[in-house]
């Protein structure tokens, strides 16, 4: 099966951003940054992403172009004879697979909010009255499913990097707007107090975990999501640069998306520890009090589409990509097979509210947390800590290997001194917070 390409470099920093930014950075990092100290949790977040973050995405690019295969055949192609490395491909399938099962709920969520502000209706609903309404879940899933993989059933040039290019200068224009407006309400200052003094005396075990957790999930590193982009482009520029771009862009969403909704919070005097419903039901409250609410409201839930969308599209063109490997199927019938089959086990999130009640941890928690947990505490940081010890040492694809293929190119390169920390402080700290992060969590 031919290598698909993309058309520019531009495209391929747009899709890799997108991918990256969605629901992690303007729905969790929102409502895990209001839960962790505001301030203090942004800046171990930052550490999180420089010492961990762009090795990861380094290490991930590298591995994707060097195999020209997606996930799931990637270290397969890469490993030497009588390694087992590839077994965690399937880990990659599954991780992107359990992604889907939660993240097209919410994405669908999304939308429903948007139709509402959009038609007038932003008086009469609530989070808690949609999550448990099985029509209203079940219709937007679908309606999640069919967009995506209908724009996924052209060609990567004319569907997928094109549509997300277009989303995501729609989605910076949209943010930029909604910060200026946001920042300028009257009693702002509080909720901006609370964004940007930090707070040290709050720093703990947890935080530093979540932060980490964040970090992995918001660059999707780990699970692959990452690698097929890096598969579809060439070697005219070298990997670190364009890793730090994606970052910076990555970033500068979510800070963006802080500088929406807590200057508006502290204006309305709205908790900003909501947690996941902080997006849906403190932003609506918020709209609902402004002036032209209805309008801004319609816009702050568009550019909430465009983020949520670009994630839905590079991870459903992530699972596509490996099953379309694994069975030569065409591009039509993977669509119709991966969006059908995903539908069907997204109905476990989007029924956990009223039909399917399933409690995996502390009370309170339903088939969301469990998919939630299966990605972000277990298969992101893992998955991240096989791309280190498989790029950096001899017993897997061996640095002098990795770097080769990172540093062909123009632009930044991997230098000799980051050698510790990619090979050593990285797997580390990963494998030290997860470990962590397995003790201290809320099981029961």
């Amino acid at each position: 099966m031919k290598r698909e390409r993309l058309e520019s470099r531009m495209g391929f920093i747009m899709l890799s951003a997108g991918c990256a930014i969605g629901c992690g950075n303007v729905w969790k990092f929102p409502w895990m940054c209001g839960q962790n100290g505001g301030a203090t949790f942004i800046l171990i977040y930052f550490l999180c992403l420089i010492i961990l973050g762009i090795p990861a995405l380094v290490m991930e690019f590298s591995v994707g172009r060097a195999a020209q295969a997606s996930p799931v055949r990637m270290y397969k192609k890469l490993e030497k004879p009588g390694q087992k490395w590839d077994l965690w491909g399937w880990g990659c399938l599954v991780g992107n697979i359990c992604l889907m099962a939660f993240y097209a709920v919410v994405c669908g969520w999304i939308i429903y909010y948007f139709i509402k502000f959009l038609t007038g209706q932003n008086n009469s609903f609530g989070f808690e009255a949609m999550i448990t309404n099985p029509a209203v879940n079940v219709f937007y899933l679908l309606l999640t499913l069919v967009v995506a993989f209908v724009i996924l059933s052209a060609d990567v040039q004319k569907g997928l990097e094109r549509i997300t290019k277009y989303m995501m200068v729609g989605l910076l224009l949209l943010m930029v707007v909604l910060a200026i407006r946001s920042v300028m309400l009257d009693g702002a200052s509080e909720g901006l107090s609370f964004y940007l003094k930090p707070d040290f005396s709050k720093i703990n075990g947890p935080m530093i975990v979540a932060a980490m957790n964040q970090a992995f999930f918001t660059l999707s590193t780990g699970q692959g999501g990452m690698a097929i982009f890096g598969s579809y482009i060439d070697k005219e520029r070298s990997l670190l640069g364009e890793s730090i771009n994606v970052v910076i862009l990555d970033t500068f969403v979510a800070i963006l998306a802080g500088f929406i909704i807590f200057p508006a919070c502290g204006a309305y005097g709205l908790s900003v520890t909501a947690g996941p419903s902080l997006l849906f039901d403190t932003m609506a409250s918020v709209f609902n009090h402004m002036t032209g609410g209805r309008i801004w409201g319609t816009l702050f839930f568009l550019f909430m589409i465009f983020a949520a969308m670009s994630t839905v599209l590079g991870v459903c063109e992530n699972i596509l990509a490996m099953i379309r490997e694994l069975t030569g199927w065409s591009r039509a019938k993977g669509c119709i097979l991966c969006g059908s089959g995903l539908f069907l086990l997204a109905l476990t999130t989007a029924l956990g509210y009223s039909v399917l009640h399933f409690q995996p941890f502390a009370e309170g928690t339903a088939w969301l947390d469990f998919w939630d947990f299966i990605v972000s505490t277990n298969v992101l940081p893992l998955g991240s800590l096989v791309l280190a010890l498989f790029c950096c040492h001899k017993f897997g694809w061996g640095w002098e290997n990795f770097v080769k293929e990172a540093n062909t190119g123009k632009g930044l390169k991997v230098q000799p001194w980051m050698k510790p920390v990619f090979k050593y402080v990285v797997p580390v700290v990963i494998l030290f917070i997860y470990v962590y992060g397995m003790i201290t969590f809320p099981w029961k």
